[in-house]
């Protein structure tokens, strides 16, 4: 059976429980934070609603915020009919007020199974009577998600990847550590924006071995594809990239993929590093960032030991890469060429070229910049440089108004004169010339 993402997350919690006496769990005050609240400072505080927000954020959908359990009765959509991994509100006592909430597991013989958190002050599944029920909801579409039109190619390269990555291994060579899935027990920690030490690190590899599709996904996708600009390029390209940016980093595959473009390595995607790749057939733009990766392998100290592999591993996905350019008939790296290449895509920035030749140019000395710069400067040398080339100030002007105050008027321009010209060069958005026609 298929299990919701916001199910998967609960399940990797399974059996966190409140520790006995004055310390607190760390795991249920996260909880607290991930639903939305920073204020708590104790597991005493019920913590039924802080888990199950928790784990819809996990999820990549919003909670309600609060701590209230009845608070989702007015969330999401109601449901008329039980349905695996919604989210059950119940009655507790008499207070109309209290409640509690969980996830729904089975409605069985009028009894309700739910996962959900301070069971039993533990993460863990338990039975109610039915007729507790309030109400049963279910998360809408996940707008983030379903606003993303490139998460078909995603979901392909993402399948790629984790193919490739295998399961849990800890090799003692392999600089990584523990990892699971392609995901590192470091970046599984500043996932969880969670310290990694002695103190945290046996359970934080415990969480990491049995980590949820959810989590794995949106690890993927918010640490490589997006930052890597894989959604603006086809399929066959993305794919490429999208490995590279898994196994060397994403910083690394920017620039292997700028120098296999031709353009200046700088490690940042431009409209420059976009116009190249879109003038550069895919082929190619393949086969040379396939023989890149190559020789980047064989420079690592650990090439002896898993060379093979990550040989192996650039051949499959090169392998594929060209089955999907051949299947989709297409030779070209960027989705929307024309227009990125003008940089009117989605990096939308002006290239230093068209920037340089525009005719919205002014004359210097219409600058509040050169201006500023220049009255400080004067503030600056005149009064030691001044006497030298004949500039005095007159001594009945000193005498008459002090020689504190005359070098006060000279700091307060050479102020105003700094202030001008960092406010010009904030407001600047025009070159200068030196002669405007």
């Amino acid at each position: 059976m298929d299990q919701p993402p916001w199910l998967q997350a609960a399940w990797a919690e399974f059996g966190v429980r409140e520790i006995p006496g004055k310390e607190d769990a760390p795991e249920i005050l996260r909880y607290f934070r991930d639903a939305g609240d920073t204020n708590v400072e104790t597991e005493a505080t019920p913590w039924c609603a802080a888990f199950l927000g928790a784990m819809l954020k996990r999820a990549g959908y919003a909670g309600t915020g609060s701590l209230l359990a009845r608070s989702y009765l007015d969330w999401g959509d109601r449901l008329d009919d039980a349905r695996f991994g919604a989210v059950a509100v119940l009655s507790r006592g008499d207070d109309p007020n209290a409640g509690h909430v969980g996830f729904l597991l089975s409605d069985t013989n009028g009894k309700l199974y739910l996962l959900g958190g301070n069971q039993g002050d533990a993460v863990t599944v338990a039975s109610f009577d039915k007729a507790r029920l309030l109400g049963l909801r279910w998360p809408k579409e996940n707008v983030e998600a379903a606003s993303k039109g490139d998460d078909a190619i995603f979901s392909r390269v993402l399948a790629h990847v984790l193919e490739m990555e295998g399961g849990f291994s800890n090799d003692p060579y392999d600089p990584g550590g523990p990892t699971n899935r392609g995901i590192t027990l470091e970046v599984y920690a500043k996932f969880r924006k969670e310290t990694l030490d002695d103190g945290t690190r046996a359970r934080l590899i415990a969480e990491l071995k049995r980590i949820p599709d959810a989590i794995v996904t949106a690890i993927y996708r918010q640490r490589y594809f997006d930052p890597a600009s894989c959604p603006v390029f086809t399929a066959p390209l993305a794919l490429m990239h999208f490995d590279a940016a898994v196994n060397h980093g994403v910083g690394a595959a920017i620039r292997m993929l700028q120098g296999v473009a031709g353009v200046t390595v700088d490690g940042e995607i431009g409209p420059e590093t976009l116009a190249a790749i879109g003038a550069k057939s895919l082929a190619d733009l393949l086969d040379d960032y396939a023989e890149t990766r190559r020789a980047r392998y064989r420079a690592l100290p650990h090439f002896w030991r898993f060379g093979r592999g990550w040989l192996k591993r650039v051949d499959a996905t090169l392998a594929l890469a060209r089955t999907w350019a051949a299947a989709e008939a297409t030779n070209r790296g960027l989705i929307e060429p024309q227009q990125i290449a003008k940089g009117e895509g989605k990096m939308g920035e002006k290239s230093k070229t068209e920037i340089s030749s525009s005719d919205d140019s002014k004359w210097w000395l219409n600058s509040k910049t050169m201006w500023g710069t220049l009255i400080t400067a004067a503030a600056t040398v005149i009064p030691v440089l001044g006497p030298a080339v004949g500039i005095v100030l007159p001594a009945d002007l000193i005498t008459s108004f002090g020689d504190q105050v005359v070098t006060a008027a000279q700091a307060l321009a050479g102020l105003f004169g700094t202030a001008l010209a960092i406010y010009g060069r904030l407001k600047a958005d025009t070159p200068l010339v030196l002669r405007k026609n």
